[in-house]
């Protein structure tokens, strides 16, 4: 097994992973990305002082969680320069490093947002659909998918990009998060009538996935879906919460109708279109070219999410 080394590494998936990989034994080095300001751009680059080389050195498996996430209520006074200057220069400064110092491998961790906001009921994101980001999150992730995709023609780095829509697990941060407290806390939901259709990952599905194409050969230089391979209704979703964490689910069944009017009012449209739209994704792809199969089903990963 290749060395590994991880940016992000004390994030929601970056701490799982390190679990992961310590249990089975594999050996990893946390990676700090430090940005040093020049002309107002954040560059990306191994602690001062420290030798890219010995951090990096000949056949590491570099692999990229540190980001810039979606914010709700961004207060930057031009939020797309900084996601940019986070997410794009950052990666590329630390893949040409890495390249440089003979990383055999740049496991990049995208966002499905590249792919767009929702789908047609039945009718999946896959890895061959035209790219749609659909903010500024998702258009720095696609912009750092591009140059990575470059870095990769002309140097002998292997890439991989990996798109995962919501991740949820224990300590779930963010929407999420506040959705498993309010279910654990019996608070009445008004999601009881919303029969859409979402993919979500599992964080140890993921975890699973990304530690598959740290060695697999055939995931060099791909792009790749991922997701539990089950999709729920955000009705079924809070039930399968409710169940999991063994308190009754509150549901009131509010037509979507309804909700998104009030979404639109109280200028929370975005949040109402994630609860009540679809997003499924196809991982047809990680199955036939790699053999993944998602090793946790989504009812234990509920179980996982919501203990206590």
């Amino acid at each position: 097994m290749n060395h590994v080394a991880l940016s992000g590494a004390t994030g929601f998936v970056g701490r799982a992973l390190c679990a992961e990989l310590l249990k089975q034994n594999l050996p990893a080095t946390k990676l700090e990305i430090v940005r040093v300001a020049t002309e107002n751009i954040a560059i990306g680059c191994v602690p001062t002082g420290a030798d890219a080389a010995a951090v990096l050195g000949n056949g590491t498996v570099l692999i990229h969680l540190a980001a810039r996430v979606h914010v709700m209520q961004d207060t930057e006074s031009d939020p797309l320069a900084v996601f940019r200057a986070v997410n794009v220069q950052t990666t590329l400064n630390l893949a040409r490093q890495a390249a440089a110092a003979g990383v055999k491998r740049f496991v990049f961790i995208s966002s499905i947002g590249v792919n767009g906001c929702q789908t047609a009921t039945g009718k999946p994101f896959a890895e061959a659909d035209q790219s749609k980001p659909y903010n500024f999150y998702a258009l720095s992730k696609w912009e750092a998918e591009e140059g990575l995709s470059r870095i990769a023609s002309e140097t002998e780095m292997e890439v991989v990009i990996i798109r995962p829509p919501l991740v949820y697990g224990l300590n779930a941060p963010g929407n999420f998060g506040s959705l498993m407290r309010a279910v654990r806390r019996g608070w009445p939901l008004p999601l009881g009538a919303v029969h859409n259709q979402r993919s979500l990952v599992a964080l140890d599905n993921l975890v699973d996935f990304i530690i598959t194409c740290i060695t697999h050969p055939q995931a060099a230089n791909q792009t790749f879906l991922v997701s539990d391979g089950q999709d729920l209704s955000t009705t079924e979703l809070v039930r399968g919460m409710a169940h999991a964490a063994g308190v009754p689910a509150r549901l009131l069944p509010v037509p979507v109708w309804a909700l998104q009017a009030g979404g639109a009012l109280l200028g929370k449209g975005d949040a109402v279109q994630r609860l009540c739209g679809n997003l499924q994704v196809d991982i047809s792809k990680a199955r036939s070219l790699l053999g993944w199969v998602p090793p946790v089903s989504v009812e234990e990963g509920l179980r996982r999410a919501m203990a206590a």
